[in-house]
């Protein structure tokens, strides 16, 4: 029986809260305990970046070069390239060879499934495998997407946010049919959360009206906070950075409902 859990954070639209959420929410499931791997599937480094590692460009190995041995049909060795962060989660880098290596991948036979290669041989050490995708729905999302169990949908409380999710939602689908059958939305989950404002408040049950019947939308709500953006700088998660703030908070109330999934 399969005992690890690979999830996309998955949106096309940038600036949602993508890296955030898979770094915290990584960082929340192995404060429970959780052996959890982080992949950086962006080529903007985001992510690696977040996590403290300021130039992910003159990192040894990175994703890229796993997907290239992949490619390759070389070995990937255990622990290959792998970061281990002081708060208790593993990394996998992602760089700008990233770029590159999309741009390869059309030539390849199997293309969707290389970063599945990867994932298949490090699942067995894994209790969660967090994916965050770059902002678009090109061949290294197809690959983050392949490879998941699941997505979860960060979506900013905002009208053109709000539109984008149709479009993420038939490609999700599209995969589904093709290319990975056992693909599920865990669910939305809403970012960047200003519940004082009336249009955010509007914008949030829009979002139900439109998608409650067909995707669960998480209860926990990810408040706007200019601390939450701070831990970008200091390289550690919320939960270091400000324990007691009301995201950290939030993405403790997160945890646990990915873990009841």
């Amino acid at each position: 029986m399969k005992n690890c859990k690979v999830i996309a954070i998955v949106n096309q639209k940038g600036g949602v809260g993508k890296t955030t959420t898979c770094a915290n929410l990584g960082i929340g499931l192995a404060r429970h305990g959780k052996k959890v791997l982080l992949i950086d599937a962006d080529a903007q480094g985001s992510l690696t970046a977040s996590l403290g590692y300021r130039d992910p460009n003159k990192l040894e190995a990175t994703l890229a070069n796993v997907m290239g041995r992949v490619m390759n049909d070389e070995a990937v060795p255990s622990e290959y390239g792998i970061q281990h962060h002081k708060e208790q989660v593993d990394l996998m880098p992602g760089n700008l060879d990233l770029a590159g290596i999309e741009v390869t991948l059309v030539n390849v036979m199997s293309r969707e499934n290389i970063l599945r290669q990867y994932i298949l041989q490090e699942e067995q050490i894994y209790d969660y495998i967090l994916i965050d995708c770059m902002p678009s729905l090109g061949m290294l999302t197809m690959n983050a997407l392949t490879a998941a169990d699941s997505a979860i949908i960060p979506v900013q409380p905002q009208y053109l946010p709000i539109r984008g999710l149709e479009q993420l939602l038939r490609t999700i689908f599209r995969v589904k049919k093709h290319l990975n059958p056992e693909l599920s939305i865990d669910g939305v989950l809403l970012t960047m959360v200003d519940m004082r404002t009336n249009f955010s408040k509007e914008i949030t049950q829009l979002l139900y009206n439109t998608y409650g019947g067909k995707i669960k939308i998480f209860k926990s709500k990810i408040p706007f906070s200019v601390r939450a953006s701070e831990t970008s700088a200091e390289g550690t998660s919320i939960f270091l950075h400000d324990p007691k703030g009301k995201v950290a908070a939030a993405y403790e109330s997160l945890t646990r409902e990915v873990e009841a999934l």
